[in-house]
């Protein structure tokens, strides 16, 4: 064999080992890296995001800010972004839709974007009429969607990710409370086999009941659920309110769906729901046990 020859074999061999290295260092990392957690610290960060936009009432610039920074958070995930423009009550609805494909979902995941106009329920009566920050009552339940489109494995049942336009105005005049979720329904051409919605979920002090209008099957799944991951002292496997929420309309339409609560709040449509009343642990223990749940489908 010549010195060319041999010159030319070499750096065959070299060029193969090298390939193979490089294979074999990007399947190490791959494994290594695994798939991407749920966040309770970016879910925090999140809520925040969300209030330093300023109120979030509908018509609103921080309304359309929130729109606008969803859909670049939830297109970046990888889901596509549809928006259902509607009216109610003479008031322009926005319903952000997050779905991965064109197929059916089996799950629709909800919670509420907006804001309340007036923080009536502030025990300081000069603070009545100024809006509600929404750390809790909206953007809790906003970031553990993001989070999950961020974290829920691409092999999971067909997902969708909705986000409620006009929930939380009512006893206000020309206002009605769930507007978005029943605008949406309204027009659902389908029946998913469950509707989840998240509300009020990241107090620091979270103690979510089963809710009392929800569907009891359903519910009990996702309690138990919670128990099997070591959630069981915030979901608390005992009946206390009943409430109309998002879920309504579904329920309405003969769809089984469950609230996911937290009514005792004290900051409830207050001035001080602010994110320091937010915990990163409470969005922890909601997001880990709606993708476990997801997962068991």
């Amino acid at each position: 064999m010549t010195k060319r020859a041999t010159a030319l074999y070499l750096t065959i061999i070299a060029l193969l080992l090298g390939l193979i290295l490089l294979w074999y260092t990007a399947s190490f990392l791959t494994v290594e890296a695994g798939p991407v957690m749920f966040d309770g610290q970016r879910a925090l960060t999140d809520v925040q995001t969300q209030v330093a936009f300023g109120p979030r009432i509908p018509g609103t610039e921080g309304h359309a800010q929130v729109r606008e920074w969803m859909r670049e958070e939830l297109e970046s995930a990888g889901w596509i972004v549809e928006v259902q423009e509607t009216e109610a009550m003479g008031h322009p609805i926005f319903n952000i839709i997050a779905k991965r494909s064109g197929e059916v979902p089996q799950i629709i995941i909800g919670a509420h974007y907006d804001s309340r106009i007036f923080a009536d329920h502030d025990p300081d009566p000069a603070k009545q009429k100024e809006p509600v920050p929404a750390a809790n009552d909206g953007a809790s339940g906003i970031a553990v969607l993001l989070e999950l489109a961020r974290t829920m494995p691409k092999d999971s049942v067909p997902v969708w990710l909705v986000f409620f336009d006009a929930e939380d105005n009512g006893r206000i005049e020309g206002w009605d409370w769930i507007l978005g979720s029943r605008a949406f329904v309204n027009e659902l051409e389908f029946k998913p086999q469950a509707a989840i919605i998240v509300d009020m979920i990241g107090d620091a002090d979270l103690n979510i009941y089963l809710e009392g209008n929800s569907d009891k099957p359903l519910r009990t799944e996702i309690w138990n659920t919670a128990a099997s991951l070591g959630h069981d002292a915030v979901f608390i496997a005992q009946e206390k309110h009943s409430m109309l929420d998002d879920h309504t309309p579904f329920l309405e339409a003969g769809i089984p769906a469950v609230d996911i609560i937290d009514f005792d709040y004290p900051y409830w449509h207050t001035t001080e729901d602010t994110p320091d009343k937010v915990s990163a642990e409470s969005l922890q223990a909601v997001g880990e046990t709606l993708l476990a749940w997801i997962a068991s489908r």
